[in-house]
């Protein structure tokens, strides 16, 4: 081989070589821009006290700009949250879990844990502190029996959340804005026989719940995952969720005249959401919520009982503001 073809050889492997390692550089530069923030989701069991342990869903980032808790509400599981945590865990630390008598948190017998709101006030609390949340960074998104356990707490301790978004559910003892079935569900005389009904109808509301009242065209499906996990939830031991919704509702009236008594202690930032076309609780129930402690309310057109599974881009914008709020 001359020298000239020995120089032009090595010339074309130094290039290839180059050629190469840029394109090497160029790619692994190009996937490290475009990869994003990682999302480790943890579904576990804590206990948060000598009764209840809970089952909980933690979407984490490592550089999470603030935490949010979603709450629930029947005949709902924590799943109710997953596609919407791992979308918000792009900027935010989220969890989520299964109250007391849902999916596979515990369900004490009623002598030893009632159900009522005032009890779940301190199952939010016991959580939020097991969890060690930074308050002054915390949304909590409440819904349904979630709501008025959140906004107790809230009187309880006015720090515990950057501020609380919550949405059709019940403050006030305001039976006439409620659907009949949770009106007799929420008087004594005719309570066992709705508790009897509601499970005695599993099956017909685990299919029609989340749609009822709403037009075809606004229809929408859940996933099967979550239909499952609500399915194997409803009776998990000798409690249904039937019955600690029952055992809420036993509670309810006394719970309800507690808050509107003390609703001048509201201290906590409070955002009001409705859906529009909620046949459960109507929007007449946050209309006067927001009237009489000078809270915004939105009203969502076109939308039931439940928001967040029927549009969760309105809900992801819903915490994102609630973030921004001063």
């Amino acid at each position: 081989m001359t020298t000239k073809s020995t120089v032009r050889n090595a010339l074309r492997l130094s290039a290839a070589a180059g050629a190469v390692a840029l394109a090497a550089t160029l790619f692994i530069g190009s996937a490290t821009a475009a990869a994003p923030q990682a999302a480790v989701q943890e579904i576990s069991v804590v206990q948060v006290n000598p009764d209840i342990s809970l089952r909980r869903l933690i979407v984490r980032n490592a550089k999470a700009k603030g935490t949010v808790l979603f709450l629930h509400g029947f005949p709902e599981t924590l799943y109710a949250w997953k596609d919407i945590a791992m979308q918000l865990s792009q900027d935010y630390e989220v969890h989520a879990f299964d109250w007391p008598g849902y999916g596979e948190s515990s369900r004490p017998a009623a002598d030893r844990f009632a159900y009522a709101p005032q009890d779940y006030a301190k199952v939010l609390r016991d959580y939020i502190a097991m969890a060690d949340i930074d308050k002054n960074n915390l949304v909590i998104y409440a819904t349904d029996i979630g709501a008025l356990p959140a906004l107790l707490a809230a009187i309880d301790d006015p720090a515990i959340a950057k501020r609380i978004v919550v949405g059709d559910f019940a403050p006030f003892n305001r039976p006439q804005f409620m659907q009949e079935r949770l009106q007799g569900l929420k008087e004594p005389a005719t309570a066992d026989a709705v508790h009897a009904a509601f499970n005695r109808t599993r099956n017909e509301i685990l299919q029609n719940a989340f749609t009822r009242g709403l037009p075809e065209s606004s229809r929408y499906e859940l996933t099967p995952e979550f239909k499952a996990d609500i399915a194997h939830g409803w009776q998990n031991g000798v409690l249904t969720s039937a019955d600690a919704f029952y055992h809420y509702y036993s509670h309810f009236t006394r719970d309800q005249d507690y808050f509107e008594a003390n609703l001048g202690k509201l201290r906590t930032p409070v955002s009001v959401i409705w859906g529009e076309k909620d046949i459960y609780i109507r929007k007449e129930m946050g209309e006067e919520l927001a009237g009489r402690a000078g809270l915004d309310i939105k009203v969502l057109p076109g939308l039931g009982h439940y928001p967040h599974l029927q549009d969760k881009a309105a809900t992801i914008s819903e915490v994102q503001a609630a973030f921004d709020a001063r």
